[in-house]
């Protein structure tokens, strides 16, 4: 294995690449340094390279990322297809655009969401292609980036898509081939409707048409959904009565069911509304109603006797 040291760095330029400076004076006028595919390790000391502003590491055996806090300027880091395990020891990066990490080992998207100067720097570009990677949440706090390449990875659900394509209000490249996400019902129209500042999704551009007539989709089926909420809860309301005293209560709704109906008895109305008065002279009527039948039907048994009788006073003598 290789170290990546100041030395090695030397070897890479020839005396006449140097010129008369010495090689600490070209050590740090040196802004772009190609290292890509030299079996490299492990990334040593290289804190005379203080104006370094693009380096390429890709195609090595990098275990692990440190030894960068010397690089302040840098604003492209290229680490792609080595032996990455974790996203760490970036704080420093305060101008880093461009962050390649794909094909590495890489699990967890972390080690990102503390870089207050970065996320102010706008990390604009990220790689994390490869990785087994199944979460992208941990990366909301990227404000201004404006391409993802996470081809090759796990992402499964398109709500975790929609959620941090909601926060990205910049993106305007995303690469997702080779995830199981890809696969999910109405991906690309899901994602489209969810990102305005979309252009391109896995390779393919999105078209304004494209985009309108899913916003028109979407509109007419949310009038359906809510015309048909409507008419349900309409049909299922029941038949309430309201009077001034329902305001205080409006959540007890007063039921009111109809009653079978039946024929009045007059005779029982009658006498229940009768006064106490009306009941003694119906007491009264009767008895005298019983007088005059006995009366008659004496009259009736007795022959001797005329109806005029009955009905003169006896003169007593």
């Amino acid at each position: 294995m290789v170290r990546l040291t100041l030395d090695l760095i030397a070897k890479s330029f020839s005396q006449k690449n140097r010129r008369d400076d010495s090689l600490a004076q070209h050590l740090r006028k040196i802004t772009h340094l190609k290292l890509s595919n030299k079996n490299i390790d492990v990334i040593d000391d290289l804190s005379l390279c203080k104006n370094l502003n693009v380096l390429y590491l890709y195609d090595n055996q990098i275990r692990q990322i440190h030894n960068l806090d010397f690089a302040t300027n840098l604003r492209h880091l290229y680490l792609q297809n080595n032996c990455i395990t974790r996203i760490e020891n970036l704080t420093s990066l305060i101008k880093l655009e461009k962050l390649y990490l794909g094909g590495n080992y890489i699990t967890v998207v972390e080690g990102l969401e503390n870089l207050e100067e970065l996320r102010e720097k706008s990390l604009s570009v990220l790689n994390i292609s490869n990785n087994n990677i199944d979460e992208l949440r941990e990366l909301a706090v990227l404000k201004n980036i404006s391409h993802l390449i996470a081809v090759d990875n796990q992402l499964h659900s398109v709500k975790d898509m929609e959620f941090v394509l909601s926060v990205w209000t910049q993106l305007c490249k995303i690469e997702l081939n080779g995830n199981p996400v890809c696969h999910k019902p109405k991906y690309r129209d899901r994602l489209i409707l969810q990102s305005k500042s979309l252009e391109s999704l896995d390779g393919k551009e999105i078209k304004e048409m494209e985009r309108q007539f899913l916003m028109n989709w979407k509109a007419s089926r949310d009038a359906r959904k809510k015309n048909r909420a409507e008419s349900t809860t309409s049909e299922h309301v029941p038949h309430t009565h309201l009077d001034n005293n329902d305001t205080d209560h409006p959540h007890f709704p007063i039921y009111y069911f109809p009653l079978a109906k039946e024929k009045p008895n007059f005779a029982i109305l009658s006498e229940a509304h009768r006064s106490p008065h009306s009941r003694e002279s119906q007491s009264a009527a009767h008895e005298e109603n019983k007088v005059t039948k006995k009366v008659s039907h004496l009259a009736l048994n007795s022959p001797q006797k005329s109806r005029k009788e009955l009905h003169e006073p006896h003169l007593l003598s």
